[in-house]
């Protein structure tokens, strides 16, 4: 097994864990997950930035940018164009029948990326692989207590919401498995996967906590931030 698909199954594991904070009824366990939308979003949108944009431009040359704004754009599409009701974090009101399953349609183009960009982030280099990973599984447990969330809403068993969410980790680990076999993946998979980890953490999850009132949630999302840099500079000393 590759050293990218563990990290994957890991991460893939943070989908199972937030469906079941979710079917649980796991108070504690969802608020620490709201401020992991915040920290999530900060740390994921420096690597993203700082990291992923550089090796994406040095491994795809010219295409890169078309390829980030393609990433950015199919994520967009799928899960607030194509999908009717879709927001991170828990859903508390009933919903329409279908806003479960159009919205784990919507995840899973997303979370098969996640894949794409770890296998596609060891490709490069180890220290890169490790901060992408940190950078999906922050935001794994949200993405499980949003599916599963919207599947009890719409008056789906447990066992059907934790299901979805153990979907989404599938959809991660079919990415790394398939960024090893496909040509182009290999080449530009880093560069669409660009474009979807700067929409996720500054289009989905930024809007779940801008509203929110008080310093703890917004001092996360500049936490994220600096222990990003931390992680990188750790990693450079010891790579």
């Amino acid at each position: 097994m590759s050293r990218a698909l563990v990290y994957a199954l890991i991460a893939a594991c943070g989908n199972l864990l937030g469906g079941l904070a979710v079917t649980h009824r796991a108070v504690k366990g969802l608020l620490v997950i709201e401020h992991f939308v915040a920290f999530g979003a900060g740390f994921m949108l420096s690597v993203a930035i700082i990291e992923v944009l550089p090796a994406a431009l040095a491994r795809s040359g010219g295409s890169a940018p078309a390829l980030v704004l393609a990433g950015y754009l199919a994520v967009h599409l799928t899960q607030h164009t194509v999908t009717p009701h879709f927001h991170f974090g828990e859903e508390t009101h009933a919903v329409h029948r279908l806003a479960g399953p159009s919205a784990l349609v919507g995840l899973l183009l997303h979370t098969f990326f996640d894949g794409v960009a770890i296998a596609s982030a060891f490709l490069v280099r180890p220290a890169l692989g490790v901060m992408v990973f940190i950078a999906i599984v922050l935001h794994k447990l949200p993405e499980g207590v949003t599916i599963s969330s919207l599947y009890l809403a719409e008056g789906r068993s447990p066992g059907q919401a934790v299901a979805a969410a153990g979907l989404l980790g599938t959809a991660t680990l079919a990415g790394v498995v398939l960024t090893d076999r496909v040509g182009f993946l290999v080449r530009h998979g880093l560069a669409l996967s660009a474009g979807v980890a700067i929409y996720v953490a500054a289009s989905n999850l930024v809007p779940e906590f801008q509203g929110k009132r008080g310093w703890k949630v917004p001092a996360a999302f500049f936490a994220g931030a600096g222990v990003f840099v931390l992680t990188k500079a750790l990693l450079d000393r010891v790579s």
